[in-house]
């Protein structure tokens, strides 16, 4: 695709619509007026009377972004398996005198299979027989769009030279990085313009030829836009697998160096299938996958923990999210950063899904979070229930029935989720991936400010310095001798700016408070909650650390071991120069989970009369799969560019 846009500066990106629903976004172009996308992406459309809407806007950071223009392309008046170049003036309906630039688009409309009368014939006289046909192609389809083939470690080491955006000769750089979907932020540095970062992030690889991964450089100004320092991306297709890549990367339309260390590997574990074909029902299959995580292989690549196997079996009871009294749900489950779902299972309030999904584990204190959505074709799914439970929770070959929460997991909402679950994993392998940093979750949006958080998180860190000073008040009566029993025992046992400039940097300093409070009163409560433990396995590990300490300090002296320690942290940069600085008694406790944790994995009583080897019958015709059948839409950009995106692209 490639625009040519009248006046002014822009950072364009343009989403296509049908029948109401995006279906599709490009990647954003910053600081261009003729920008070439060179991006490829199929759909699937239910009909050819549905004009597909092209729209675009332009990217403004932490505000509203600006329209920029639209057009619409009728797709009935579209020949079949013929690539057609079209040029679109773009317009605004409010003011359709208003010339806004051009789009160039290469369409092709073809059908999905077969032949296409018949394809056409289906969708209007056979509906029953064609929504079967496509809910089978559907699932194919979405099941290859979801698999991911590997994993892509990208190490943020530092940046080199960069460029002064702030009147004191200094920049406070973060980076965005994207890969479809994906993406993640690192940490603002403040003043410096050579940043050490020095964080990991992980990105699933979907293609088997590569892919880019767009990166971009931001200096963070409190109370107005961030100023774009540059960018560069990353090609895959040209990296060797199972081997770190050190790049050096310059940044366009800008200045200085980015220094990454870059990993691709490969991922088996993860996988859909049907109820009745999955692995670990074979005892073959499953002596195998024990094995591969026996204690024999504790030191082969440390990062595959586990193995998570979910069965979703069905649900009961759901919640009427339309106005028929119907749902059409459909489940997600999520593991960290990694996602797979279901199919939709349309007009029932009590789906039978029947998949099994299998996932790698990175992380043995990971959450399993199932998710049950509301499908809607003119807007975003409805949410219907939810459950969060914590791997090291979870009992292995029971099939359980599960009551649904709400979004925030403090409460309960109608209907329950049946569930089975399997977890194999290496404990060795889990405790040391335990003091390593963890995972960070994709980027879900900013925070905002909350009186209510606000005001919660103080009270948990009031409540964490109150047990200090009662403690420390209990101390004190012993040297008081308030309690003469007491004290004795203690004593054997103890040897410029502007109105709007302020506004958002109060808005920014009440933010911070939030997040600080909430982080200290996490790892107050993760402290408590490793004394009283609340995990075992990481209590467990505690001990086993201090048991060892204990043993050393028996015989090597207390000063040696300091002078290991200190040779240690200080020669780490020199022996590896880019490795990722953790802290680990902190990685330890963040693997423990709040209070605020605890009420959200907390499992809801259920009703005594529900079984989850008990099926509801259905109302005959109250099940069905609804959907037509249809061709596919392939929309090819024009233009000169090296970006390429391939593979299809379901409209939900």
């Amino acid at each position: 695709m490639k625009v040519d846009f009248k006046g002014g500066t822009s950072d364009p990106y343009v989403k296509f619509k049908i029948g109401g629903k995006e279906v599709f976004k490009s990647k954003t172009i910053f600081k261009n007026l003729n920008p070439v996308w060179d991006e490829r992406v199929s759909l699937l459309v239910e009909t050819l009377r549905e004009p597909l809407y092209v729209k675009v806007f332009d990217y403004d950071f932490g505000f509203q972004d600006d329209f920029m223009g639209s057009a619409q392309v009728h797709l009935e008046s579209l020949e079949h398996q013929r690539i057609l170049d079209l040029s679109l003036d773009l317009g605004d309906p409010q003011y359709p005198d208003q010339g806004l630039g051009t789009i160039d688009l290469g369409i092709t409309l073809s059908p999905k299979d077969g032949d296409i009368r018949e394809t056409t014939m289906l969708t209007g006289k056979s509906w029953k027989r064609s929504s079967k046909n496509q809910s089978m192609r559907l699932s194919d389809v979405h099941k290859k769009s979801q698999l991911w083939r590997g994993i892509v470690n990208i190490g943020l080491i530092e940046g080199r030279r960069l460029k002064a955006m702030d009147d004191n000769g200094q920049s406070d750089p973060y980076v965005r990085f994207r890969m479809g979907h994906q993406k993640y932020k690192s940490k603002v540095l403040a003043k410096c313009l050579n940043p050490q970062w020095r964080e990991q992030f992980d990105f699933h690889l979907y293609d088997e030829q590569g892919g880019y991964i767009d990166i971009t450089v931001w200096d963070r100004d409190q109370g107005r836009r961030d100023d774009f320092m540059g960018r560069c991306t990353i090609d895959l297709s040209t990296l060797a697998r199972e081997q770190t890549h050190k790049l050096d990367l310059p940044l366009e339309d800008g200045a200085g160096i980015l220094v990454l260390l870059v990993t691709l590997t490969a991922t088996t574990a993860v996988s859909i299938s049907d109820l009745s074909v999955n692995a670990l029902d074979n005892p073959y299959e499953r002596h195998q996958i024990a094995q591969r995580y026996g204690l024999m292989r504790s030191l082969i690549n440390l990062k595959d923990v586990g193995m998570v196997q979910v069965k979703v079996i069905r649900a009961e009871g759901l919640m009427a999210a339309d106005v028929t009294g119907k749902s059409d749900p459909f489940c997600v489950v999520e593991l960290s950063n990694d996602r797979l779902q279901t199919q939709t299972v349309y007009k029932n309030l009590s789906p039978e899904w029947n998949k099994v999904f299998t996932f790698n584990i990175k992380d043995i204190h990971s959450v399993l979070e199932v998710t049950v959505y509301d499908e809607d074709r003119d807007r975003s799914a409805d949410f219907l229930g939810k459950v969060a439970i914590p791997l090291l929770n979870i009992q292995n070959g029971v099939r359980k029935a599960y009551a649904l929460k709400s979004k925030e997991l403090t409460g309960p909402t109608k209907g329950v989720i049946f569930l089975e679950i399997d977890v194999i994993f290496n404990a060795i392998k889990a405790s040391i991936r335990t003091i390593n940093p963890i995972e960070q979750k994709y980027i879900e949006g900013e925070s905002k400010m909350s009186k209510q958080l606000l005001l919660q998180n103080f009270n948990r860190v009031r409540r964490c310095v109150m047990v200090l000073i009662n403690a420390g008040c209990f101390i004190n009566s012993c040297f008081q001798w308030d309690s003469p029993q007491r004290s004795i025992c203690a004593f054997v046992d103890s040897e410029r700016k502007g109105f709007m400039d302020k506004l958002y940097a109060i808005q920014d300093v009440c933010v911070s408070v939030q997040n600080a409070l909430g982080e200290v009163a996490s790892y107050g409560e993760r402290i408590k909650n490793t004394l009283n433990w609340t995990v075992p396995f990481v209590s467990w590990l505690v001990v086993l650390a201090l048991g060892v300490a204990c043993i050393l300090l028996y015989y090597i002296p207390l000063r040696y071991m300091l002078l290991a320690w200190g040779v240690n942290k200080f020669t780490k940069k020199l022996r590896s120069p880019y490795s990722i600085d953790n802290n680990e008694l902190l990685d330890l406790l963040s693997r423990v989970p709040s209070d605020v944790q605890l009420v959200q994995y907390h499992e809801l009583k259920l009703d005594p009369s529900l079984s989850p080897n008990k099926r509801k019958k259905n109302p005959p015709g109250s099940e069905g799969l609804g959907g037509n059948m249809s061709p596919a839409v392939s929309y090819i950009g024009q233009g000169e560019g090296a970006f390429t995106r391939s593979g299809p692209a379901l409209a939900q």
